[in-house]
């Protein structure tokens, strides 16, 4: 029986045997890396912008925070000043709606110290909208409040909308039994509000807390003769 040879298959090389990317295969690679690098690219912005928008919303409340306190601070130890040239000895005060005016004192911590005559109000120019606080020398022996021309002044803060603020007291001339309520101006000059209330609002975000002060200097402090039974100063005999 005549014996069959078996059949040799055929050597391939190592370098052949080695499977190699194809076309498709690398274009479906760098696609794929492409997509990658483009959702990294869009973390990494996301991630920017949040940091970028909580860093301003701190630095927004934060100054907000210490506006609120300078207020306060200033409005609690207002100076019950008087016009001493008036006959009727009015207070160094005006409330209105949308600014307040007021005497007090500098803060420690500022170097020239000293009485000023303030006033809070929003002051807008162009597109600019700011909270600021503007403030002169007053003159008891004047027969009117200063006014702010060219005057000195702070900003306390930008891109505000609006101001309102209101008052807390009784009418002119009322007696002390008399149930006090809210008003959006002030009209005694013999007596301060019991409360000032001021709420902020700006023009992008939440306004802001309300701020309620209360005027800790009493009125006939500032008065060498006063008439407690009619709340007024009156001039010395």
């Amino acid at each position: 029986m005549r014996r069959v040879p078996p059949r040799v298959r055929p050597h391939r090389s190592s370098s052949s045997s080695a499977a190699g990317f194809t076309l498709v295969e690398l274009i479906i690679a760098l696609v794929l890396l492409a997509l990658i690098a483009s959702l990294m690219f869009g973390s990494l912005s996301m991630a920017a912008r949040s940091w970028d928008g909580g860093e301003a919303k701190a630095n927004e409340v934060s100054s907000m925070r210490q506006a609120q306190a300078f207020l306060r601070e200033q409005i609690e130890a207002e100076l019950p000043l008087r016009l001493k040239k008036v006959a009727e000895l009015p207070l160094m005060f005006a409330g209105e709606h949308e600014e307040l005016r007021y005497a007090a004192a500098l803060p420690p911590r500022v170097q020239e110290g000293g009485a000023y005559f303030f006033r809070l109000a929003v002051m807008r120019k162009g597109d600019k909208s700011q909270l600021v606080l503007e403030r002169t020398i007053p003159d008891p022996a004047a027969t009117q409040n200063p006014e702010f021309n060219d005057a000195e002044h702070s900003v306390l803060a930008d891109g505000i909308a609006e101001l309102r603020i209101s008052y807390f007291g009784r009418d002119a001339g009322a007696a002390d039994v008399d149930v006090p309520s809210w008003r959006d101006r002030w009209d005694d000059q013999q007596r301060l509000p019991l409360l000032i209330r001021i709420d902020v609002k700006p023009v992008k975000g939440l306004p802001w807390p309300t701020l309620v002060v209360e005027p800790r200097r009493a009125p006939e402090s500032a008065c060498a003769s006063y008439d407690q039974a009619r709340n007024r100063c009156v001039a010395a005999s």
